[in-house]
């Protein structure tokens, strides 16, 4: 557990510090993505003497949120800018939660709509343009798609990310 000092600022125990194959093995996130979120400012280490990682047990609470942030989409950008509005001199509270995913709503919310919209169209189409089924001389006739770009065109938006770009 950690200790409090006067100014009310947490401080590590050497028993608090988690190694990184501790942080790993309870977060679910490769070492290597541990390092990469740390090069990234999402997550911070301290080190030994010798130079090894140590987390905070704090840092747990931050990796669940960067994996639910990225489950539903965001970009390390966006969670770099939520967790910026994290308390770093404390744990968070359920309303600072609250508050960093309000926003999401909306998200989740056109992801749903999308998902929904792809599951009804899927034993038609899938909506890529391809010509190769006879509705799609109906939905696509003159391969009109081919004008809205690479990929699926006729997915709705949130669905059509494209993969070769990567996300940040």
């Amino acid at each position: 557990m950690a200790a409090v000092t006067q100014n009310g600022a947490e401080t590590m125990k050497p028993t608090d510090a988690l190694t990184v194959s501790e942080v790993a093995r309870r977060s679910g996130f490769a070492p290597s993505a541990l390092r990469f979120y740390e090069a990234q400012g999402l997550v911070a280490a301290s080190r030994t003497s010798g130079g090894q990682r140590r987390y905070q047990r704090g840092v747990l609470r931050r990796l669940a949120f960067i994996r639910a942030a990225r489950n539903i989409g965001l970009s390390l950008d966006e969670i770099a800018a939520a967790l910026a509005g994290l308390p770093q001199t404390r744990t968070p509270t359920r309303a600072d939660w609250a508050r960093l995913s309000r926003g999401w709503r909306k998200r989740l919310d056109d992801q749903i709509l999308a998902l929904t919209a792809l599951r009804d169209g899927l034993d038609s189409c899938i909506g890529c343009g391809c010509l190769s089924l006879r509705r799609c001389a109906l939905s696509n006739p003159a391969d009109v798609a081919a004008d809205g770009g690479p990929g699926a065109t006729f997915l709705p938006w949130r669905l059509r990310r494209p993969e070769a770009a990567p996300r940040r």
